[in-house]
């Protein structure tokens, strides 16, 4: 019998349906902007010395020290945020840029857990970066998502932490480690709904440690103006969903995901396949609902 692969997904990039998500992401551009010259870095990792040699005669000492660092992002932030779509296409536009065609992205999967079993959790995440590394040769480039990061790569300090757990961890960091010989070939993406849980060593090994909030006012402004446009939406009931999807006393703003994969869903089946979807099928299915509970993060 085949076992289950322990990726989720193995993606040549740079991908036509990344790049098209990646319009659906509210913020992207932003978001992009704000990591893209220190990931180009990492990326580029190989072609440092003859910078150095082009503008400082290769007299710039640090250039050695930023070659040595770790070619790791964490993303963080409440569930449905959207770190790991905005992961897979931030991903997809940088190789596009970089002109990396031969690339592929991989995604962990939750499976690397395994069954339990004594010493099979280190096992399989040492499987994982063995194949990407395989994958990669001697050529090829490849970024690496680690979804549900906390489930992997929790604090080994914490008094409940399992003795698998912390080998876990300590097989994790060790491969974080190795993979700064690539030189920017395979770079790891770690998401995770709580910083605070991640083993202290992750958080101080990561170059880039980016926060995702739920959406604001303008945010959702934004978002139904955006996905809603179909159905000419008056400012009234616009401001009304975004009321209804808001802060509450005892209750916290609307997600992302709650807004896209629960919302609409739910209020296109009440109408479907018999009548139009309205805006005021919308409120009424919205104001039914209630948003995902925050993961505290402590």
């Amino acid at each position: 019998m085949t076992q289950p692969s322990i990726f989720d997904q193995q993606l040549p990039l740079p991908n036509a349906e990344l790049t098209a998500k990646a319009k659906t992401l509210l913020g992207f551009e932003q978001r992009y902007a704000a990591v893209h010259d220190q990931l180009r870095l990492m990326l580029k990792a190989q072609d440092l010395p003859t910078w150095n040699k082009k503008f400082h005669h290769g007299r710039l000492d640090l250039v050695a020290l930023v070659q040595e660092q770790y070619p790791f992002v964490i993303f963080y932030g409440d569930v449905g945020t959207g770190k790991t779509a905005t992961a897979e296409c931030i991903a997809n536009r940088l190789v596009g840029e970089a002109k990396a065609e031969d690339s592929i992205l991989f995604k962990l999967s939750n499976r690397v857990r395994g069954a339990g079993m004594v010493g099979e959790m280190g096992t399989l995440i040492s499987k994982a970066f063995q194949d990407v590394i395989k994958t990669v040769g001697k050529q090829r480039r490849a970024i690496l998502i680690i979804d549900e990061g906390d489930s992997i790569a929790a604090s080994r300090s914490q008094d409940h932490s399992h003795h698998e757990d912390k080998v876990a961890v300590n097989t994790l960091i060790q491969h974080i480690d190795d993979l700064r010989q690539y030189q920017g070939r395979i770079i790891a993406i770690l998401c995770t709904n709580r910083l605070s849980v991640l083993d202290a060593a992750l958080q101080r090994r990561a170059a880039i440690i980016e926060e995702f909030k739920r959406p604001d006012p303008t945010a959702r402004h934004q978002l139904f103006s955006m996905d809603l446009a179909g159905l000419d939406p008056r400012p009234a009931q616009l401001d009304r969903l975004i009321e209804i999807t808001g802060e509450r006393p005892g209750m916290p703003g609307w997600t992302y995901s709650d807004i896209r994969t629960r919302l609409y869903p739910s209020a296109l089946a009440k109408v479907f396949p018999h009548r139009a979807l309205t805006i005021d099928v919308l409120l009424d299915v919205a104001a039914s609902m209630a948003p995902s509970p925050v993961m505290a993060d402590k």
